[in-house]
């Protein structure tokens, strides 16, 4: 089966949230969402799954839109921060040297067996559902690094930055193996640099 894994779009910026940020799209990442959706139109899916995120919910709904299907909402493959008090998008997070060394340094070294645990089983699931299909995932840059580092055979942490909205195509054998065919694609927004952001 085919199974694309798309990061949701570009949100607001939330500090000191009590009960975890959970931020909605920005202008940009509503622009960035409707473009995902425009390209994605013609495919052929048979079911859409998502992050019960309020970022990722607002990314699916124009695809679901554009196809006539309804999400289903898998809160397995929610981010592995979501209960934090503060979303910060990465680019932001860049700008700043100091803040941008933490990250990298909190990122080699945090444990997240748990998170890749949780989100495993929920691809394995939506695999086991859907053999000799095509199935989308809205959900998060931390879970494509886990079903993408499982494929590869690499440790559970965050190997590569996917970009808002990139479309990230795995191929899951009902054998049991699994291949990557394309990493961070956002051929959709390469017309549109101002919606590229780094």
């Amino acid at each position: 089966m085919d199974l694309i894994v798309i990061r949701h779009a570009r949100p607001e910026r939330l500090v000191g949230v009590d009960g975890g940020a959970d931020p909605g799209l920005t202008e940009i990442g509503h622009r960035q969402a409707e473009l995902m959706a425009d390209w994605m139109q013609h495919e052929r899916l048979a079911a859409i799954y998502v992050s019960p995120m309020t970022r990722a919910r607002q990314t699916s709904r124009p695809l679901e839109e554009r196809l006539g299907i309804e999400a289903i909402v898998e809160p397995r493959v929610r981010e592995y921060d979501a209960k934090s008090s503060h979303y910060i998008p990465i680019e932001e997070v860049k700008d700043d040297k100091e803040a941008w060394k933490a990250w990298v340094a909190r990122e080699a070294t945090t444990d997240r067996t748990a998170f890749a645990t949780l989100v495993n089983e929920a691809v394995n699931d939506i695999i086991g559902r859907h053999r000799g299909e095509r199935v989308a995932i809205v959900c998060h840059g931390g879970v494509i690094n886990v079903v993408a580092a499982r494929i590869l055979g690499i440790a559970d942490r965050m190997f590569f930055n996917p970009h808002y909205t990139s479309i990230n195509r795995m191929a899951a054998a009902s054998s049991g193996e699994r291949s990557i065919v394309s990493l961070n694609d956002i051929g959709h927004l390469r017309r549109h640099p101002e919606l590229v952001l780094h």
